[in-house]
């Protein structure tokens, strides 16, 4: 028997799938935006893999630590669990170029989508990449995934940038909600 790669959902973290209120590494500061879990759950019912890949500069920073973050991300996958919209990997850039030198994995490098796509045996060209700005949009395409930008966290201000990318359209969605309600619409 041949096995067949899996296809997933990518997700930016900050302005995705929460309110951005910058350098979120405490459980008391994460706020979902609205219809996020809900999403989450209808991905995962139908078969799609969840992978969140973020920056997480304030690592770099000095902000917070590896164990703040594992810790925030264990007490996110808590709440989700019940719904059946747990989150099956999370990866982050923990760099900041001018900090810790560059890397091939901060978006919009796509490190850390290439490093998922191995890990967990996903075709990318049957998956999407989800996020709220440009350098989202940019490591989607460049790892070959479809991307969808958000309205939501930066994505209105970031919309304006779309006019300047090479390639297909790319779907401007209000958020997490109607982005799942048009990746399920497509036909396989």
């Amino acid at each position: 028997m041949i096995a067949t790669a899996r296809r997933a959902i990518f997700l930016d973290r900050d302005g995705t799938l929460n309110h951005d209120s910058g350098y979120v590494h405490r459980w008391e500061d994460w706020r979902w935006l609205p219809g996020v879990p809900d999403a989450l759950a209808r991905f995962k019912a139908a078969g799609w893999l969840l992978v969140v890949v973020s920056n997480q500069s304030g690592i770099a920073r000095g902000l917070f630590g590896e164990r703040e973050m594992q810790a925030l991300h264990a007490r996110i996958n808590a709440q989700l669990h019940p719904l059946g919209a747990a989150v099956d990997a999370w990866y982050h850039c923990p760099h900041l170029p001018e900090i810790s030198g560059p890397c091939a994995c901060r978006k919009p490098a796509p490190g850390l989508l290439l490093r998922a796509v191995r890990e967990w045996d996903i075709d990318p060209a049957a998956s999407w990449m989800i996020g709220d700005r440009l350098r989202d949009v940019q490591a989607g395409r460049a790892a070959g995934c479809r991307p969808i930008l958000l309205r939501t966290g930066w994505g209105e201000k970031e919309a304006a940038g779309l006019a300047r990318q090479v390639g297909p359209p790319i779907p401007v969605l209000p958020d997490l909600a109607a982005a799942c309600a048009y990746i399920l619409g497509q036909k396989p």
